[in-house]
């Protein structure tokens, strides 16, 4: 897993879905989403991961309307294992298809406390969409019926996905090592900003050829 050149003496990283290939995904998914919600659909993203991917996904979805909120819960309280809502849906959906949108599904602990709470207040169905699935951690069966990309046991950072909040923002997504991050949460900052830097130059010059 490591990157070669310039970013050599960085901590470990490689490419993991680039932004043509999310981009591929997300068109895809939104196909899927629309073909099964001919009346519409409640796109509601899980904060903060989802942020971004739910943006993309809504625009994605262009034959349906599309209504978007959003839910936060905490962490897994590790004496309790207990969440709680941090931001609640604005909206009623009842009677409603609600599209429970992720950045990444793993344990499936969060996600199925999510899928009660929706199915609680009544809406028509709940299905899962999530860019990455990393079904090898499951704990708790779950139902992904809308999934960009399964991946193995790894650590991934970008398009929503973050460490200590940092790389949120990086374009596409990248395998990392998690234990270098542990030490130094900005381990990666230069070697993954400095790469999106040189990918925008390098595009910008391609543009103006």
């Amino acid at each position: 897993m490591t990157a070669t050149g310039a970013h050599a003496a960085a901590p470990d990283w490689r490419p993991l879905l680039s932004r043509a290939d999310i981009a591929a995904r997300v068109t895809r998914l939104g196909t899927r989403i629309e073909d099964d919600h001919p009346d519409g659909v409640v796109l509601v993203g899980v904060l903060k991961g989802a942020l971004i991917f739910l943006a993309d996904l809504a625009r994605a979805i262009t034959r349906v309307p599309v209504e978007v909120d959003f839910i936060a819960i905490s962490r897994y309280a590790p004496d309790s294992g207990r969440v709680r809502i941090l931001k609640d849906l604005e909206a009623d959906v009842a009677g409603r298809d609600v599209v429970l949108v992720e950045d990444i599904v793993d344990t499936g602990l969060t996600l199925s406390y999510l899928i009660r709470q929706l199915e609680s207040r009544a809406p028509r169905r709940v299905d899962v969409c999530a860019l990455l699935d990393r079904p090898v951690r499951r704990i708790v069966p779950l139902d992904v019926r809308y999934r960009g990309e399964q991946i193995d046991d790894v650590f991934v950072l970008g398009y929503g996905l973050h460490h200590a909040d940092l790389f949120r923002n990086l374009g596409d997504v990248v395998e990392a090592d998690r234990r270098a991050l542990r030490r130094d949460p900005a381990a990666l900052v230069a070697a993954l900003y400095a790469r999106a830097r040189g990918e925008r130059e390098h595009d910008e010059r391609d543009h103006e050829g």
